[in-house]
């Protein structure tokens, strides 16, 4: 909020078929230069669970979905993977995961 972001999802509802989607959020900041703005959406994980990579592979087969429902629904809104610092320095400084 503070770059000039407004939360317009909390959370995101998309159904594609029969399958209803919830991205934990989405918003819109309003470019000078597009009438139409720069619209993301942005999914949270904790990385709390039994193991880093357990966390990865839940986080990764939700990102991935929600991707391809966006895609479906809202292509002009891009899905955001959020995380906390210290896991991206710990469990994504690895290359494989990367």
């Amino acid at each position: 909020m503070k770059q000039g972001w407004i939360i317009t999802h909390d959370p995101l509802f998309i159904k594609v078929e029969e399958l209803d989607f919830f991205i934990d959020l989405a918003g819109e900041k309003i470019l000078a230069a597009e009438k139409d703005g720069f619209k993301i959406a942005v999914e949270i994980k904790s990385f709390i669970g039994a193991s880093d990579l357990a966390s990865f592979y839940i986080a990764l087969g939700q990102f991935l979905s929600y991707r391809s429902a966006l895609r479906k629904k809202q292509p002009n809104r891009i899905l955001y993977l959020a995380i906390n610092q210290d896991v991206y320095n710990d469990f994504f400084s690895y290359r494989f995961i990367q």
